[in-house]
C-alpha cells in the first residue's frame, strides 16, 4: 500500500502536485475492531470511544478488509454514508449484490467464477463423485451453494456436504469422521485459511491420507499450511489461487525496507551489518516476493482510488488538479464505477456491474521440492477476460497427484457403463451411482455410460456385445444345405422310380397284367407321381412371388390328379366285379371315356379352388420375424388360409372316399384285386397327412417347409409302392404269373 501511495505522489501525469494520504489500522480479524474503526474513519477521529461525532467523513475510500465476513460488516456500517469500501481479497457472491452494497469494490473476482472453474475442474478429470466441505460463514456457504450448482449441471454428484466454523470443535470432528467413512477420494474444500488449518491438523491427527483436495485461492497457497506433516493430507492438492504479485520495483522497496527496519542496515559498513556477514549475502533475495499473491490487488485498489480522484478534480499533466473541487465519498463511488486504467505489468484494471475484478486465477498444485519443500507450482491458468475454449488451460502433466503418483486418481460411485450396457439408477442414492444392464435382444448401446438401449431397426439385430446392430441372418429352406440336398435327392430318386416304372409298364403293356390293371389309368398315374415328387422342389429355395404361388397350387392340383386316378381304378375295379353278375351291363356307365372324365372333373375342381384362391389373396413371400428375434424366417405366407385349407381338404376327401371304396372291395378274389393295395396305399396316405396339420402348425420356420415336402414325398412314395411294387415284382421276378390264366383264376397249384 505504501509503496502504491508513494508511487503515486511522485507521479507527475496522475494527481499531479497533489498528495494521497493514508492511515493503516490492524484490527486483528476482530469484527468489533473493523466497526470501531470504520466509525473513527467516518467521523475523522482516532477510534477512541468517547469522542463526539462530527459527521463529516474525513476519508474518501476504505481499502480492506481481507476475509469476506469482515468486510460485509464493514460495508455495512460505511453503506449508509457511501463511502467506498475496496477489497483486495474478500471473493463472497454476496457482496456483488449493489442493491445492499452499493458502494463495494474489490479488485479481485466473485466466487461466482471460481466455484464455476471448481466444477469444471472436478468434471475435467472425470471426478463425478466427491466430497464437499466448507466454512460455515458466508463466504463457505454462498461459494458451495454456486459450486453445487454447478456441478449439478456437469453431472457431478456430491456424497456429503459437510461444514463448520473455527469455533465449533465438535461439528470438525464430525466432519473427520464423515471424511474417514466417505468413498470418495476428492474433497473439494471451500474453506477459510483458520478453517483449512483446523481440519487439516485433524486429518493428520487420524492418519487419513490419500485424499485429493481441490482447494480456494483462501488457503491454496497458504504457507501457514505448509508443516512437516501436512503434505501427507494435503500433497497433490490443486486449487484456484490469486496471479503471483507482478509489480516492477517492489522487490527492492521491500528489501530495502526489512533490512532497514529489522536489522538498521542501511549501509554494508555499519556495525550491524559487519558482525553479521552470513545474513548479507541474503540482501538481495527476492525470490518469494511474488507469493505476495495479494499485494497485487492492493496495489491496483490504490491506483483505482488514485484514478477515480483524478477524474473528479479534472486534473492534466500541463495545469495539474484542481484543488478547489469539493470531493464527497459518493463522487468517488460514481467515479470508481466508471475507471479503467492499465498499470505499469499491462493488467487492465476496471469494475463490473457489480463492482468486481475480471477472474484470473493460476491453477496451483501442492508438489515436493527436492529439499522435501513444499512448492505450490502452477499447472494451468483460468481467464474469464479470454474467448470461449481459452479460458480455462491445464497442464496435466505436469500434476503431481497424492503420494507423489503420476496416474490421475480415480473417484466415481460406480465405473463407467461400456457400449453395450445401460445405467440403472440404484434406489436412494444419487444419479452417478448406478448398475450396468446389459441391453436386451435387439437393443444396443453404442456409447460410454448410456442412459438406456436403442432398439434395432426391424431387419437388424443386436450382436454378441449388444454395441452394435448387425443384419439379421434371412433363413429359409435351401438347395444348398444338408437338409435341402437330402430332400432334393429323395425327390429325384421318387421321380426315378416312377419313371422307370412307367418304361417298365410301357415295355410289358401288351401283357396281362398290365392290361388288367387298367394301363391307361396307370400311366395318368404314373405321370401325376412324377408331378407329385417334382412339386416338392417348388418349396426349396428362397421364396418369391411365383414360387410361393405355384408351390401350394401345383401340389393341390397334382395330388387330386394322382388320387384322382387311384379313385378311378378303385371305382373300375368295383364296377368290373359287378359286371360279372348276369345281365349287368354296368360297365357301359364306367367305361374309359367315363374315366377319363371323373378324373378330369375332380381335377378341375381343385384347378377352380386354386384359381379362386389365387385370384383372391394368394400366398406371398413375407419375413416372419416373429418366432426368432435374432434371425428373419422367410417363408410363403398362405395368403388366405381358408384357401390353403380347403385345396387340403378337397385332397383329404377323395382321399377318404378312395379309403372307403377299396375297403368295400377288399374280399374280391386275389388274383384280380388290386383293392387292398389300395386300401393300403390310402391308409398310409391319411396317417402322412393327418399326422403333417399339427407338424406343420408346430414346426418353427423352414422346418415348416422340411415337414410339408416329407408329407409329399412320404404320401408319393406310399402310392408308388403300394400300388407299383406288387405289379413290377410279378414283371421282372415272377414272369410265369403274369398270364390271362392266372389272372382269371383258372390255374392250380
Amino acid at each position: 500500500m505504501i509503496f502504491a501511495i508513494e508511487e503515486i505522489n511522485k507521479s507527475e501525469f496522475l494527481l499531479p502536485n497533489v498528495s494521497i494520504g493514508y492511515r493503516i489500522y490492524d484490527n486483528c480479524a476482530s469484527t468489533l475492531s473493523s466497526m470501531r474503526v470504520a466509525m473513527a474513519l467516518m467521523n475523522g477521529d482516532e477510534w477512541t470511544l468517547g469522542k463526539r461525532c462530527s459527521g463529516q467523513s474525513a476519508v474518501h475510500a476504505i481499502i480492506g478488509e481481507s476475509e469476506s465476513f469482515l468486510t460485509i460488516v464493514l460495508s455495512r456500517t460505511t453503506g449508509p454514508f457511501k463511502i467506498p469500501v475496496i477489497s483486495h481479497s474478500a471473493t463472497c457472491e454476496c457482496l456483488s449484490n449493489r442493491k445492499e452494497y452499493p458502494s463495494f469494490f474489490r479488485t479481485i473476482a466473485s466466487d461466482l467464477y471460481q466455484s464455476r472453474a471448481l466444477a469444471q475442474l472436478v468434471k475435467h478429470f472425470g471426478w463425478t463423485w466427491v466430497g464437499a466441505v466448507n466454512s460455515d460463514s458466508e463466504y463457505g456457504n454462498y461459494g458451495m451453494a454456486i459450486f453445487l450448482d454447478a456441478a449439478q449441471k456437469e453431472g457431478v454428484c456430491v456424497e456429503y456436504t459437510e461444514k463448520f466454523h473455527r469455533a465449533e470443535p465438535e461439528r470438525l470432528m464430525k466432519v473427520v469422521d464423515v471424511i474417514r467413512k466417505s468413498t470418495a477420494r476428492v474433497i473439494v474444500g471451500f474453506l477459510g485459511h483458520i478453517e483449512m488449518n483446523d481440519l487439516l491438523e485433524q486429518l493428520s491427527l487420524h492418519n487419513i491420507t490419500g485424499r485429493q483436495f481441490i482447494g480456494v485461492e483462501a488457503w491454496i497457497t497458504a504457507d501457514g499450511l505448509v508443516t512437516p506433516t501436512s503434505f501427507s493430507v494435503l500433497g497433490g492438492s490443486l486449487g484456484f489461487a490469486v496471479q503471483k504479485a507482478n509489480i516492477s520495483g517492489l522487490e527492492n522497496f521491500l528489501i530495502k525496507d526489512f533490512w532497514e527496519t529489522a536489522f538498521q542496515c542501511k549501509d554494508t559498513n555499519t556495525a550491524f551489518c559487519k558482525e553479521n556477514q552470513d545474513l548479507i549475502q541474503f540482501r538481495d533475495y527476492d525470490e518469494d516476493v511474488a507469493e505476495m499473491r495479494y499485494s497485487s490487488n492492493i496495489y491496483k485498489a490504490i491506483y483505482a482510488v488514485a484514478y477515480s480522484l483524478h477524474s473528479i478534480l479534472n486534473c492534466s499533466e500541463s495545469q495539474g488538479c484542481d484543488k478547489a473541487v469539493e470531493i464527497t465519498p459518493w463522487q468517488v463511488v460514481e467515479s470508481l464505477k466508471q475507471v479503467n486504467f492499465t498499470i505499469k505489468n499491462g493488467d487492465q484494471v476496471g469494475f463490473d456491474s457489480t463492482g468486481s475484478a475480471v477472474a484470473r486465477y493460476e491453477v496451483v498444485n501442492w508438489q515436493q521440492s527436492s529439499d522435501r519443500g513444499v512448492q505450490f507450482e502452477a499447472v494451468g491458468y483460468y481467464d474469464a477476460s479470454l474467448p470461449l475454449g481459452q479460458k480455462f488451460v491445464l497442464k496435466t502433466e505436469a500434476i503431481t497427484w497424492p503420494g507423489g503418483s503420476k496416474e490421475l486418481p480415480v473417484s466415481v460411485c460406480s465405473e463407467s457403463c461400456r457400449p453395450g450396457t445401460h445405467k440403472v439408477l440404484q434406489k436412494g442414492k444419487p444419479v452417478c451411482c448406478y448398475d450396468c444392464i446389459q441391453c436386451a435382444d435387439g437393443e444396443i448401446s453404442n456409447t460410454t455410460d448410456s442412459n438406456d438401449c436403442k432398439k434395432c431397426p426391424e431387419e437388424y439385430w443386436s450382436n454378441q456385445n449388444r454395441d452394435a446392430c448387425v443384419l439379421k441372418n434371412v433363413e429359409f429352406l435351401s438347395f444348398t444345405e444338408v437338409m435341402g440336398k437330402i430332400l432334393v435327392f429323395f425327390t429325384l430318386f421318387g421321380a426315378l422310380l416312377t419313371l422307370i416304372v412307367a418304361i417298365l409298364f410301357l415295355i410289358n403293356k401288351d401283357t396281362p397284367l398290365v392290361k388288367a390293371n387298367n394301363s391307361e389309368l396307370s400311366f395318368l398315374l404314373l405321370f401325376s407321381l412324377t408331378l407329385c415328387f417334382l412339386c416338392s422342389l417348388t418349396f426349396i429355395g428362397r421364396p418369391s412371388e411365383w414360387s410361393c404361388m405355384l408351390r401350394h397350387t401345383a401340389f393341390g392340383i397334382t395330388f387330386v390328379l394322382c388320387i384322382s386316378c387311384v379313385l378311378g381304378k378303385t371305382i373300375v375295379v368295383l364296377v368290373a366285379f359287378r359286371a360279372t353278375l348276369p345281365g349287368s351291363n354296368v360297365m357301359k356307365w364306367f367305361g374309359p371315356m367315363q374315366q377319363r372324365l371323373s378324373v378330369l372333373s375332380f381335377t378341375l375342381i381343385q384347378v377352380f379352388i386354386c384359381v379362386l384362391w389365387l385370384t383372391i389373396n394368394p400366398p406371398f413371400p413375407y419375413k416372419n420375424m416373429e418366432y426368432y428375434k435374432e434371425k428373419i424366417i422367410l417363408e410363403c405366407a398362405l395368403g388366405s388360409p381358408v384357401g390353403f385349407w380347403v385345396v387340403l381338404g378337397y385332397i383329404g376327401l377323395l382321399a377318404v372316399l378312395c379309403f372307403v371304396l377299396a375297403f368295400l372291395a377288399r374280399k374280391l378274389p386275389d388274383n384280380f384285386n388290386e383293392a387292398k393295395f389300395i386300401t393300403f396305399s390310402m391308409l398310409i396316405f391319411c396317417a402322412v397327412w393327418i399326422t403333417f396339420i399339427p407338424a406343420y402348425v408346430s414346426s418353427p420356420g423352414k422346418f415348416t417347409v422340411a415337414v410339408e415336402i416329407f408329407a409329399i414325398l412320404a404320401s408319393s412314395y406310399g402310392l408308388l409302392f403300394c400300388i407299383f411294387a406288387p405289379k413290377c415284382n410279378i414283371i421282372v421276378f415272377k414272369p410265369e404269373m403274369n398270364t390271362r390264366k392266372h389272372l382269371m383264376g383258372k390255374n392250380t397249384t
